[in-house]
């Protein structure tokens, strides 16, 4: 043991470590947050009690791909998770009537708690005003500039993810707490604007290329698929309004 560091407690930030190979490595009790970990190679690895949440695509555990039965798993215990991959035009709609009505019921859970209570991080995660600012910053990204070709659609109150960089224009305001019925108005506004989109919305459309914005912002000002960008839209909606339930479920 005289030979090893030891870093236990430390907090490792930014650190590139690529290609790293770990090798009589303890990580108990290690916590790991906006890691990529794709290519990663595991052998000889003591894997008891631990929970995974994430992106999880062609992972082999002992010679299985456990990424199907884990999706096929999800869409089992939740039967509305199919609708979130659409094909069409419909199904994009019948998709956002889902949405709306599953973050109606969890609108209506957050406003049985005491509104200081809205703005309380669990486990260091978002609060569940900052998860509702967020998703105002997601609908204005994806639909504001990309698919409506706005170059400047952000509001104050916007909540980029913590890993991305400062941008010109897009506001960042942690310290802000606004109340819930100010930042749900927002939300009506921007979720209407999305069924806008959808309403409108043709299969020529849908399968077509959005048109680059000029100015600072984000994301890229480049072409996209315009389903690709609908559907990180429901993604959007449907994870975080998952991470919401899991929280409001601690807060209560």
């Amino acid at each position: 043991m005289d030979n090893f560091t030891n870093l236990s407690g430390w907090t490792i930030e930014r650190i590139p470590l690529a290609g790293v190979l770990f090798r009589d490595v303890d990580l108990s009790n290690a916590r790991f947050e906006r890691v990529t970990l794709s290519r990663t190679v595991m052998r000889g690895v003591e894997l008891g009690n631990v929970t995974i949440d994430g992106d999880i695509e062609n992972l082999v555990i002992n010679g299985v791909d456990v990424a199907p039965l884990v999706n096929a798993e999800l869409d089992r215990r939740y039967p509305d998770r199919p609708r979130m991959r659409p094909t069409d035009v419909a199904g994009f709609s019948e998709a956002w009537d889902v949405v709306e009505r599953i973050w109606d019921g969890t609108v209506a859970k957050a406003r049985a708690l005491p509104p200081e209570r809205l703005h309380t991080s669990v486990d260091g995660e978002w609060s569940f005003i900052e998860t509702l600012r967020h998703l105002l910053f997601a609908t204005d990204s994806w639909v504001g500039p990309v698919i409506l070709g706005n170059p400047n659609p952000w509001h104050a109150l916007d909540l980029p993810f913590d890993q991305m960089e400062d941008v010109p224009g897009v506001p960042r305001d942690r310290d802000v707490r606004p109340s819930l019925e100010e930042v749900l108005a927002l939300r009506k506004d921007r979720m209407a604007m999305v069924r806008r989109v959808l309403d409108e919305l043709t299969e020529e459309q849908l399968k077509g290329q959005t048109e680059p914005v000029d100015g600072a912002g984000w994301p890229d000002s480049i072409s996209y698929p315009v389903r690709e960008c609908l559907l990180i839209v429901l993604n959007e909606e449907w994870q975080h309004r998952l991470y919401a339930e899991r929280d409001l479920a601690q807060l209560t």
